[in-house]
């Protein structure tokens, strides 16, 4: 054996032998971009299948006395009452009608009778209709906390192909229910064992080295933004809502293709012993593109790995990673980052739908305005590394937030213009996110803390959609909220060491020292 490659060799250093423009990495980075594309399609579509539509009692007019609309003629003063509070040309509310002496309205009429409002009859009931997006953050929840883990236990592969599957065919089932508790059960199992993202993220920040890892994750995110541009057309072309579910779901089935078309993470086969496959892998990829991976170099290639990690359970490998008062540490950190994000992100977009006008429009706007933060994120990574830019981000999107109540009421364009600040601030922190946390753990347990992370940090998106009752008290108090989270999160990220330049940590002991080390980028 060449004495060049007599000592133990990083997966990290075998990795960086590829680029991101050959052959192998370019379709690697089209199959999860296109997985990332439908999970942005399934985790928003509630915004439109569930859509809120306006309804008016029907019923409530004939018995007020009125028929007609113009040039209508009152009796006595109780009929001119009625048609003012409940006229017969704007949809009648809840309130009024509940209010009123009549009898209670069992004659409602629905602007959209194909909607999901109308089928199930969810008149004066919001909150069932509410609840569709609260039940889908639940979900997406307690998934992250399964999902992680079987994705560290059988792998990023069969992980990501089990999800889609499952995904589709629960969301096909979802299309056909004709009870709305069935409905709302099948959209909180679909999302909790159906959501894609968490093993093809992880597979993403695995299969390259860690001088690519910010463009390969900038380029495959984009696949987010892609496929909410999608959702808003599909939206648009396919207004029945069973129909949209349908078109939405079905393609998921094909995930099944991916047994064949995507490679499993070398990193995680190394981290179970599974060299072979780990090498085969490797051996395919150099032969795609065309270049030579000397024999040595391969055959010290080495990960390292907790002793007995693959006998001692799940819960014994995270009582390991939280045995460490740093690590532990890390974990809180991370968990206000994903509060924050899931709670600004997710608010700003529900409180978007305050601007009236085209909904497809107002979705697909702040969609476009993601792109350009999830490129400049891509750049910023790559020359200012993680801290930073972290900090920084979430440090102007608080200063925008609470700036923003105290603009003059006047100006609404200067108000927008603030908005739009706090959510391309937000869609750069949300993203930095994602790949900071996932350099902080050991390869063991790095699906699983960044689910875990992620899930605890989900209470915010299920707080978010009620951030709209707050504006009956003072309309500023969502962006103040939104502004202090932001602030808590940029104070408490001073307490995490910059990860850019290291490798991915393999075991605990690597994990800690990660961000202090120096290591060689030959």
């Amino acid at each position: 054996m060449s004495s060049a490659f007599s000592e133990r060799i990083e997966v990290d250093n075998v990795l960086r032998r590829f680029t991101l423009s050959q052959k192998y990495h370019v379709v690697l980075g089209f199959l999860l971009f296109i997985a990332f594309a439908s999970n942005s399609l399934t985790g928003s579509q509630f915004v439109f299948a569930a859509d809120y539509v306006q309804y008016k009692c029907h019923s409530s007019f004939a018995q007020c006395g009125v028929n007609t609309i113009k040039n209508v003629t009152f009796e006595n003063q109780f009929d001119q009452q009625c048609y003012e509070r409940v006229p017969l040309d704007e949809a009648a509310t809840c309130l009024e009608v509940n209010q009123s002496t009549l009898a209670p309205c069992n004659d409602w009429v629905y602007e959209n009778p194909d909607s999901f409002v109308a089928e199930f009859q969810l008149a004066c009931q919001e909150w069932k209709r509410t609840l569709v997006g609260t039940m889908h953050s639940f979900g997406n929840m307690i998934g992250l906390l399964i999902v992680g883990p079987v994705s560290d236990r059988i792998g990023r592969k069969k992980a990501l192909i089990i999800t889609g599957c499952l995904g589709g065919v629960l969301g096909l089932a979802r299309s056909f229910s004709a009870q709305y508790w069935l409905y709302i059960v099948l959209q909180t199992v679909e999302t909790a064992v159906g959501d894609i993202c968490s093993p093809a993220f992880m597979l993403a920040v695995e299969a390259v080295s860690a001088r690519d890892r910010a463009k390969f994750f900038m380029i495959t995110q984009l696949g987010y933004q892609f496929g909410n541009l999608v959702l808003v057309l599909m939206a648009w072309l396919f207004s029945y809502y069973r129909t949209f579910l349908q078109v939405v779901y079905a393609p998921l089935m094909l995930f099944i293709l991916y047994t064949y078309l995507i490679d499993e993470s070398p990193r995680w086969l190394l981290t179970k012993e599974r060299k072979n496959e780990a090498l085969e892998i490797l051996e395919k990829a150099a032969k795609t593109n065309k270049i030579v991976l000397e024999k040595g170099l391969l055959e010290n290639i080495t990960c390292e790995k907790e002793e007995k990690a693959e006998e001692i359970g799940y819960l014994m490998l995270l009582k390991t990673t939280f045995s460490s008062k740093m690590l532990l540490q890390r974990f809180l950190i991370c968990v206000v980052w994903w509060f924050t994000s899931t709670f600004v992100s997710y608010g700003l977009t529900v409180n978007s739908v305050l601007w009236g006008g085209n909904k497809y429009l107002n979705y697909a706007f702040i969609t476009i305005i993601d792109i350009p933060a999830v490129l400049i994120m891509g750049y910023v990574l790559k020359r200012f590394k993680r801290k930073k830019p972290l900090i920084c981000s979430f440090s102007c999107a608080a200063l925008f937030f609470l700036i923003q109540p105290f603009l003059p009421a006047g100006m609404t364009w200067l108000s927008l213009a603030f908005f739009l600040a706090g959510k391309f601030m937000a869609s750069i922190f949300f993203n930095i996110t994602y790949v900071f946390t996932s350099e902080l753990f050991p390869t063991h347990t790095r699906n699983s803390m960044h689910a875990l992370c992620s899930s605890l940090g989900r209470i915010g998106s299920i707080l978010a959609p009620q951030t709209p009752l707050l504006l009956s008290y003072w309309a500023g108090l969502p962006a103040v909220l939104f502004g202090s989270a932001s602030a808590l999160a940029a104070i408490v990220t001073i307490f995490v060491p910059d990860t850019a330049d290291d490798s991915l940590p393999d075991t605990v002991r690597q994990a800690e020292v990660v961000g202090q080390r120096k290591k060689s980028l030959a």
